[in-house]
């Protein structure tokens, strides 16, 4: 075949593929073996299925329903060209009694529209917007392995590795931030025979090109002019952009700054002192030098006395994760979340900040058992310990190297304290 990621060289027999595919894939399933004339693309999603522990008898689990899809939904960076996307594809999709769908990094299903008949019969196995269609939860598909591999794929029909979905053909491409060059989903063709055609693949790979051209285009939502940035997360060291300028502060301005863009009301001198110092010995003195040095810093007329207070609007990576998981976008807040606040600051209401800006994030990782976030969070230097993280990723993604890792976590627990 001249390009390996086409399902159907020209002239092929699509009838007699299937069963040839349906031999392999059996031939696989109960011996571990890929014979010809499997695609390599095909054997290796198999084989990554496997390892991820998918079943050929598996189907896939919807994860966000109503309102927790809708919150998700709306802040995805392809909601911006879901317009455009359906311009392109929405009419062949309708028309060929195809479905158009489009799924987020991680392989979730956003968006699935089309033929109505269509729709129906895909309902059955699950393939509806907010179900987990990744190559670790149901196995080789398109829209899964596209993302997997980061290339457009087709997938023919028992190419799929879950039994229940090999009567389908499907076509997908990745689309990628123009900016960054990270994936961010997804574009999908599914439906019968048919789209083995290479323009299918074609098509959507078009699409999804049009679709990161538009992202490119489009503004980046900015903070209002007057209003400064501020990014504390995972750094000792905060940063403020406010007017065009960009100055890193030092510790302890960091942590004022965190505490006032926290209270736009402002804070009283005595309530500053109690929030910033352990040891009661420090005097209003101290704290009145800092804040003096701050406002050295800020440049006139930033920071207001009586109470102290920032006199510009303030917007925060904390502000950022805390609303996002507010509205149930866990896949938006862990992916805006850059580390632990301040990690070094002892000052109390920092600390307290801390604590439950992350309890708060990895309670909602635990809960909603997506295996790529809770990796994610289990890998990062701030979770390589948290050993409730990695019991909840080794029930969902049981390899043998999750299973060691947590089992030397286990083992450390249980071991009596040395000193």
């Amino acid at each position: 075949m001249t390009d390996p990621w086409l399902a159907l060289e020209p002239g092929a027999d699509p009838v007699e593929r299937t069963r040839t595919l349906r031999r392999a894939h059996e031939a696989f399933t109960e011996a571990g073996t890929v014979p010809r004339p499997v695609r390599a693309v095909v054997a290796e999603s198999w084989r990554r299925s496997v390892r991820a522990g998918v079943g050929p008898d598996g189907t896939a689990s919807v994860e966000l329903m109503d309102g927790d899809l809708g919150a998700y939904r709306a802040e995805h960076p392809l909601a911006q060209v879901m317009p455009l996307v359906r311009e392109l594809l929405g009419t062949f999709a309708a028309d060929g009694e195809h479905l158009l769908a489009v799924c987020d990094a991680h392989g979730r299903l956003l968006w699935v529209e089309g033929h109505p008949a269509t729709r129906r019969r895909a309902g059955r196995m699950n393939f509806v917007p907010g179900a987990r269609w990744a190559e670790s939860a149901v196995g080789t598909n398109a829209p899964g392995t596209a993302v997997a591999v980061g290339r457009p794929v087709q997938v023919f029909t028992a190419e799929h590795f879950i039994r229940q979905v090999q009567p389908w053909t499907c076509a997908a491409a990745p689309v990628h931030d123009p900016r960054t060059g990270r994936v961010l989903g997804a574009v999908d063709i599914t439906g019968g025979d048919g789209l083995a055609h290479p323009h299918s693949l074609g098509f959507v790979q078009a699409v999804a090109r049009a679709a990161e051209s538009q992202l490119a285009l489009l503004t980046p939502q900015r903070p209002a002019a007057d209003t400064a940035e501020l990014t504390a997360l995972g750094r000792d060291e905060a940063l403020l952009s406010a007017g065009g300028h960009r100055v890193r502060l030092s510790r302890r301005h960091s942590e004022i700054v965190v505490l006032l863009a926290r209270h736009p009301e402002g804070l009283t001198g005595d309530e500053l002192l109690c929030a910033l110092y352990e040891d009661e010995r420090v005097t209003p003195v101290t704290l009145r030098a800092e804040l003096a040095r701050l406002r050295r810093v800020l440049g006139p007329g930033r920071l207001a006395s009586r109470p102290y207070r920032l006199t510009m609007p303030v917007e925060s990576d904390v502000a950022v994760v805390e609303r996002r998981l507010g509205a149930g976008a866990v896949t938006a807040a862990a992916t805006a979340y850059a580390g632990p606040l301040l990690p070094g600051s002892q000052a109390p209401a920092v600390a307290r900040l801390r604590q439950r800006l992350a309890d708060g994030l990895r309670t909602a990782l635990i809960a909603g058992r997506d295996p790529d976030l809770l990796a994610d969070w289990a890998h990062a230097p701030w979770g390589e310990d948290d050993l409730d993280v990695w019991r909840a990723l080794a029930a969902v993604r049981p390899t043998a190297a999750i299973r060691s890792r947590l089992a030397v976590l286990e083992s450390e627990l249980a071991a009596p304290d040395r000193w």
